[in-house]
């Protein structure tokens, strides 16, 4: 019996001197954004694109042989919330993520990412100081963060702003432009970049405003923006703010139409918005979904009755990214991971070829015009200008 005992111990330990294990090794990824509450679509968004690049890869035989498993954090789009989930990812044994998706949740859960050596992906938030802290102090924060291993697969807000001002000056010239915000980290630097833009071509607004998020009664700003008899009423915020601030500006008599970032790419927009938001001008990204790179992906996604809009395959391409760049390195070390993106590495994805800087951004300008009609069905969407 002490024969077969001892027997036992020395094939266990010849199993671990060797590598091997009953149960698989797995690379542990985290998505992490607002599965609930009202930004849950966009949430829903990025759950779903990992999940679909997770399903496709495993069954391709995982990265570098091991199998992904996820860990779902629902942020609820509140920073508090974020720096819990990003907690709780690096109790998990997390060392890759994809999300979050609002910049002020990003911002704050990237600073428990770095102190942990975690790396992450965002499809989706926009603010500049996402990845410049990399390089140092950036906005209110005037801590470095040389340990931060922070990149997205989306543009910036810088570059966004740009397109957008630069279409206003255009289309719009001599026009009065309202500009309110959510006063969040995205939609008050979307449109403060948006406002730089308009006023390095001459523009000057009659209005710069911020309202709450989760407010629902709109009446104030609606009244001031009518007696400023805006022209065009430039929006930074999400869909959900958005839809309901035009909604009440249209049942009170501004005609005047609304422009967005991207954050109101979703078409929960016109549902929450109505008959009004036919007209409403938008900038965000080529649509991804058109790409032939992503056909069969997006093929997939609506087979399971799951329209893949907005940033859906942003989230997809974050795990390409990081496979691709596991296998390139032969490693899951996340350091080493992070300096094959930085190094220029030419991605494939299903957004197309992506390359990053030194910051961790897209070296790509990636932000065109779109406006809301309807299309064949009579849904209100948005369709590239």
């Amino acid at each position: 019996m002490k024969k077969a005992f001892w027997l036992s111990l020395t094939v266990a330990a010849a199993l671990v001197a060797s590598g091997a294990s009953t149960a698989s090794a797995q690379v542990k990824l985290g998505v992490a954004g607002p599965i609930t509450g009202g930004s849950a679509a966009f949430g829903a968004q990025l759950k779903n694109g990992v999940e679909q690049a997770v399903d496709d890869i495993n069954k391709a035989g995982g990265i570098l042989g091991q199998q992904i498993t996820i860990s779902v954090g629902d942020d609820r789009a509140d920073p508090k919330e974020g720096v819990s989930v990003a907690n709780k990812f690096v109790g998990d044994g997390v060392k890759l993520v994809v999300g979050h998706f609002n910049s002020g949740v990003t911002i704050p859960a990237s600073l428990v990412y770095a102190e942990n050596g975690l790396l992450a992906i965002t499809p989706s938030a926009t603010n500049p100081c996402v990845t410049d802290r990399k390089l140092g102090p950036c906005g209110d924060d005037k801590r470095t963060h040389k340990n931060l291993l922070m990149f997205r697969t989306c543009g910036r807000d810088d570059q966004q702003g740009t397109v957008a001002g630069a279409y206003i000056a255009k289309n719009f010239a001599g026009k009065k432009i309202a500009i309110i915000h959510d006063k969040t980290t995205y939609g008050l630097g979307l449109a403060t970049e948006t406002k730089k833009a308009m006023t390095a071509k001459g523009m000057k607004e009659v209005m710069f405003e911020g309202v709450n998020k989760d407010d629902k009664d709109f009446g104030a700003i609606v009244s001031k923006t009518k007696l400023a008899g805006a022209d065009l009423i430039y929006w930074g915020g999400l869909h959900d703010t958005g839809g309901l601030l035009l909604r009440q500006m249209r049942d009170r008599g501004v005609t005047a139409p609304l422009m967005g970032g991207d954050g109101i790419t979703s078409d929960e927009f016109a549902v929450i918005a109505g008959p009004g938001a036919e007209g409403t001008l938008m900038t965000y990204g080529p649509d991804p979904r058109k790409r032939p790179e992503a056909k069969a992906v997006v093929d997939r996604f609506r087979a399971k009755k799951f329209e893949p809009e907005s940033y859906t395959l942003y989230a997809y391409a974050a795990v390409e990214i990081l496979k691709q760049a596991a296998e390139a390195e032969k490693s899951l070390d996340t350091k080493k991971l992070a300096q094959r993106i930085y190094s220029g590495m030419k991605f494939k994805t299903v957004i197309g070829e992506l390359s990053y800087d030194k910051k961790g951004d897209v070296t790509r300008l990636d932000y065109v015009m779109y406006i809301w009609k309807k299309d064949a069905s009579g849904k209100i969407t948005y369709s590239e200008m």
